[in-house]
């Protein structure tokens, strides 16, 4: 995003507070995610931060807060955890990949298909086309999900911990991958690996059941939740 432009909100979070039985999760966050930005989001286990993806996908409920989606009809590509999917369901990395355009209206056959080789190709996958997810690695299972999140060509793309199960020989293409999704896309990232994505992103936050919005120096500092 240049610096002459305003921001456009995508989704606002005003006052979010999230938690189960009496244990608070997320506490008074206030957030805006615009157009063009590339947010990377740390912090500890259990800190909060795949709770406060899901808030902001719609997936749950702040039990405090208003979340605003300023686009409702905006494309969201989604990245789960691969520990949250469940292997054995009987379909093909073909089935998976497919699936990011169940929701996509007035495309025909062609354009559906050409979106799925590119996007197979892109994610190195062509010759396990036909696999069940099961006979997959957690590598390519995870490449499988990206491929996904990305063949919609989303405005707004989340990834919870991208990095997860990748085998060294795609990591590389993955850094380019996701620089080159940034210059069109916006992106939600949480991932405990920051080294080389962080370079990428415009702002930096810490969730460890508050949010923190810091500089790179702060990385892998504990941020209390009365630090301004």
């Amino acid at each position: 995003m240049k610096d002459s432009e305003t921001p456009q909100p995508l989704i606002t979070l005003s006052h979010v507070s999230m938690g189960w039985e009496g244990v608070n999760i997320l506490e008074d966050i206030s957030l805006s995610v615009n157009s063009g930005d590339f947010l990377a989001i740390t912090g500890p286990n259990g800190g909060g931060k795949t709770t406060l993806l899901r808030i902001l996908l719609g997936l749950l409920k702040p039990v405090r807060g208003t979340v605003t989606r300023h686009d409702p009809a905006m494309r969201i590509g989604y990245l789960p955890q691969k520990n949250k999917i469940d292997s054995h369901f009987p379909v093909t990395v073909t089935d998976v990949i497919h699936s990011g355009l169940l929701a996509v209206k007035g495309l025909n056959n062609d354009e559906r298909e050409r979106r799925f080789r590119e996007t197979i190709a892109m994610m190195g996958l062509e010759e396990h086309a036909g696999k069940p997810i099961g006979q997959l690695s957690g590598g390519q299972l995870q490449r499988a999900l990206l491929g996904r999140a990305i063949i919609a060509g989303p405005q707004l793309l989340v990834l919870d911990e991208p990095l997860s199960y990748i085998d060294k020989r795609f990591e590389a293409r993955l850094y380019e991958l996701i620089s080159e999704l940034a210059r069109t896309t916006t992106i939600v990232l949480v991932s405990h690996e920051m080294s080389a994505i962080s370079g990428m992103a415009n702002r930096h936050f810490i969730v460890d059941h508050c949010l923190h919005e810091c500089t790179a120096r702060h990385h892998g500092v504990h941020v209390d939740c009365d630090d301004d």
